[in-house]
């Protein structure tokens, strides 16, 4: 689920602050581009009602994910703007159960194991030996889990569920630990860290963040 990239439509550019949610049309292709992980048909279009309410649940979960990186610092996007801790955490369980989940079995079809073969004389042809590509079609036929909604719900309530309901896990988590605010210059981003040295989100902000330590010291002398 693209909880950080939910979070990170809020960036930096050259020209300033930048929103992908900011108007209908960046919030419908965002939305599209992740239909598949928001439970959303490939056609979504959003209205300015969805605009707002995504916009209204992202900002409560930047608003916990200042809390979950403190005592360092908050991304400086909106670090002095973001709504309390105690309605964040709120709505952001209230989405999330709005629209609860259940697991489906999913079941590819193919062959019926349960017919036997051809008895041995038969014109059929005789089977090979189980090869990797049988094993890799078994596997491909094998079920499997999928979470879906528990009740019927619109939408937006599914994609702002489906997003709460990550925010909810990557907070209760491990990784939750590593999550730190970049503090290159003019970055906003939140990101995870994969290596105990890893000091920016990036090696582009690396790369601007040691450039800019390097004038500074020498502007100094």
């Amino acid at each position: 689920m693209p909880i950080l990239e939910f979070v990170s439509t809020v960036r930096a550019t050259r020209a300033g602050l930048t929103d992908t949610l900011s108007d209908v049309a960046g919030t419908t292709a965002w939305c599209r581009e992740h239909a598949a992980e928001l439970d959303l048909p490939a056609g979504f279009t959003a209205s300015e009602e969805v605009r707002r309410e995504l916009v209204e649940l992202r900002q409560a979960v930047r608003a916990l994910f200042a809390r979950a990186v403190a005592p360092g610092p908050a991304s400086r996007a909106d670090a002095g703007r973001l709504p309390g801790f105690a309605e964040s955490l709120d709505l952001v369980n209230a989405t999330a159960l709005a629209v609860p989940t259940a697991p489906r079995l999913e079941w590819p079809t193919g062959p019926d194991p349960s017919v036997p073969p051809d008895p041995p004389g038969s014109s059929a042809p005789p089977v090979p030996p189980e090869s990797s590509a049988s094993s890799d079609l078994s596997s491909s036929l094998a079920p499997s889990a999928r979470n879906v909604p528990a009740v019927a719900a619109g939408d937006s309530a599914r994609a702002r569920a489906a997003l709460a309901s990550a925010a909810i896990a990557f907070l209760a988590g491990p990784r939750r630990e590593l999550l730190r605010a970049c503090p290159a210059p003019r970055c906003v981003l939140y990101f995870v860290r994969e290596h105990a040295r890893q000091e920016w989100c990036s090696v582009a902000c690396g790369n601007r963040a040691r450039a800019a330590r390097h004038y500074r010291q020498h502007r100094d002398d």
